[in-house]
């Protein structure tokens, strides 16, 4: 598992609308070369590992590279065999969740161009994201993904991701009019991904995966119980996946080299 990372995270998630409400999601999240993905040993397999077929659209033995280079090539966009880092979940014990994997995909000259953001849903949905670089390092994206059945697809996100290093700080909020009507945080500390700290994470986040779509759950339960309304109909512009275990901008053509 050499070159990989571990960031313990905590996930502050705050909706300001129509209703407030705060709650903090504690797990952890890996960052990986997308060319190089971790390997377990054996025995350690059922809690760390990486599939494909979680991410992006592609055949069924495609791999992870495959599929970034694709979405990549079907919006202009070839990196010269750059590096691709991505910051996401593994499966546990068969699941998967990722609500958010970032994509940072760099020059030959190893310099971040552009990042892709994919979101999933309960449903089975995932759609990414091609963000632009921009000065002050936050890119902005019409939302076109019902990730929550209290929201429609209206509005856009402002996402700020730097890379992360020793700490990792990633800012999604959604903006509708002229204000933020949610914003989700995600900060952690670094550490090698070695044996004890994956052992370390299955105690201090156990079955990671599905506990985090189950907290989701009881979150979406908690504002229902509120009397926040559902929102019918509003269609994804995006992919449709089969669900995963039990649960569930343009750009001109450019190359980087």
């Amino acid at each position: 598992m050499d070159g990989s990372y571990l960031y313990r995270t905590r996930t502050p998630h705050l909706r300001r609308a129509p209703v407030y409400h705060h709650f903090e999601h504690h797990g952890y999240s890996w960052l990986v070369d997308v060319d190089r993905l971790p390997r377990a040993p054996w025995w350690l397999r059922p809690f760390a590992r990486f599939d494909a077929r979680d991410h992006l659209h592609g055949a069924p033995g495609d791999s992870l590279r495959q599929r970034i280079d694709a979405f990549l090539s079907d919006r202009g966009v070839d990196l010269g065999g750059g590096r691709v880092t991505a910051l996401l979940q593994a499966r546990v014990a068969g699941y998967a969740f990722n609500p958010v994997t970032l994509y940072w995909c760099h020059d030959t000259a190893g310099v971040v161009r552009l990042i892709v953001m994919e979101m999933h849903n309960h449903r089975g949905e995932r759609h990414a994201y091609l963000l632009p670089p921009s000065p002050d390092g936050t890119s902005m994206a019409p939302k076109r993904l019902r990730v929550s059945p209290f929201n429609g697809t209206d509005g856009h996100y402002l996402v700020r991701a730097p890379h992360p290093g020793d700490e990792v700080n990633v800012t999604v909020s959604l903006h509708r009019g002229n204000g933020p009507a949610f914003i989700a945080t995600v900060r952690g500390a670094r550490r090698r991904a070695g044996v004890a700290e994956v052992l370390l994470m299955q105690a201090k986040a156990p079955l990671a995966p599905l506990m985090t779509a189950l907290e989701y759950r009881l979150q979406h339960l908690t504002l229902w119980l509120r009397r926040v309304p559902l929102v019918r109909g509003a269609e994804a512009v995006g992919e449709t996946v089969a669900p995963t275990a039990a649960f569930v901008g343009n750009t001109a053509r450019s190359r980087y080299s």
